[in-house]
């Protein structure tokens, strides 16, 4: 049998289940750590399992270009060569081919395109695609699409969407079924309602073990966002996981749960942790920020990351003051446990009928703040 999902609990429409794959189940909703090419940055594979995470994301592009996927393949796959013993769910390339702009030609077969690291002419169709995710030994496989760009016109949205769904189906037919293993068709078009469904009912006819929601996270706003998921996830099949890639921050994810998505990946808390900013149950933080040089209390007490256990916000403000690698290390570390712990949160809500009340609950808590008052010390 392929990737399966259960749905255990709704609330409202909001879901809770368990998505079985070859290399273990993971309870929804789930957050998926990236890792790009072959790393979630500054993080062992050990540390992401502290985390709680239970998936991780792969890139195809990054990693069909370094360090190949058949030099991934020959050393035993991904999950061997990153140490990493859980579910991977690898992305189609198809967002990263969009961002090259110039470096690329799309035409009705595929991509054409060079590389950003050398200059190098790629070529990427749907079967190529799916035969790379194949070779890195993904268990949730992503068909290939032209991620829509954001604004676009409606009948650009069309056009995008319409060859989306045309590699989708030569996607199907190039995915090989294996135990544990699935392929997941993406929704396109913008942010046009009959676009979506049009999507929708096209990828449902060809039949896939998954739907992600894509095209969005590009610059439309959380309130389009959310629009748009409330006229998209009615419609997906409700035996099946439903997706939304490249999402979010903690907000996005709480709002987007709450509209009936099980899955999510981004890269934001990775790249918050690198740059100094910390997501904690009273909101955001700049451990740059002079006012934490003297606080001896942990980053957020609730919480029990190495970061928070372990350490002051003074130190960890010292640290990317004095430019030390520590920093970035220790507060992705934090902002990945947080992440986790949300989900975990929204998943124990769920199941208890009191989603909303939760909802509520964190948002009062992210609006209030730290509280904290210059000169009071911890």
């Amino acid at each position: 049998m392929t990737l399966g999902f259960t749905l255990a609990s709704t609330d409202g429409t909001a879901r809770a289940g368990t998505l079985h794959t070859t290399h273990g189940d993971v309870a929804t909703p789930v957050f998926m750590p990236v890792g790009t090419a072959g790393t979630v940055k500054a993080m062992t594979a050990d540390a992401v399992r502290a985390t709680g995470a239970r998936m991780i994301l792969g890139n195809t592009y990054h990693l069909m270009l370094r360090p190949g996927e058949e030099r991934v393949a020959r050393l035993g796959g991904l999950h061997r060569l990153m140490d990493w013993h859980g579910p991977i769910l690898t992305d189609s390339g198809g967002f990263q081919i969009m961002s090259l702009s110039g470096l690329r030609k799309l035409d009705a077969d595929g991509v054409t395109f060079r590389s950003h690291i050398d200059g190098t002419q790629h070529r990427l169709t749907p079967e190529r695609a799916v035969a790379i995710q194949h070779a890195l030994g993904a268990d949730v496989t992503m068909a290939f699409d032209e991620c829509t760009p954001f604004p676009a016109t409606e009948d650009q949205a069309a056009t995008s969407m319409r060859l989306s769904m045309a590699w989708a189906l030569r996607s199907r037919e190039a995915f090989v079924p294996r135990p544990g293993h699935g392929l997941f068709g993406i929704v396109q078009g913008s942010v046009y309602p009959d676009l979506r469904a049009e999507s929708v009912a096209a990828l449902t006819a060809i039949g896939f073990e998954g739907y992600a929601v894509g095209g969005l996270a590009v610059g439309e706003g959380q309130e389009t966002m959310f629009a748009v998921l409330d006229v998209t996830t009615p419609l997906l099949p409700r035996e099946k996981a439903r997706y939304l890639m490249g999402v979010g921050t903690p907000a996005d994810l709480v709002g987007a749960v709450a509209r009936g998505i099980d899955m999510f990946d981004c890269v934001m808390p990775t790249r918050a942790g690198r740059t100094a900013r910390a997501y904690t149950r009273h909101g955001q933080m700049n451990l740059r920020n002079a006012r934490f040089a003297d606080d001896a209390r942990p980053l957020d007490p609730e919480c029990g990351c190495p970061a928070c256990a372990r350490h002051s916000r003074a130190y960890l403000h010292h640290l990317f003051k004095a430019g030390e690698m520590l920093g970035p290390m220790l507060l992705t570390w934090h902002n990945i446990t947080y992440y986790q712990d949300l989900m975990r949160g929204l998943r124990e809500a769920i199941l208890a009928g009191t989603f909303a009340a939760h909802a509520e609950a964190l948002a009062a808590a992210w609006a209030e703040g730290d509280a904290w008052v210059e000169g009071n010390g911890p």
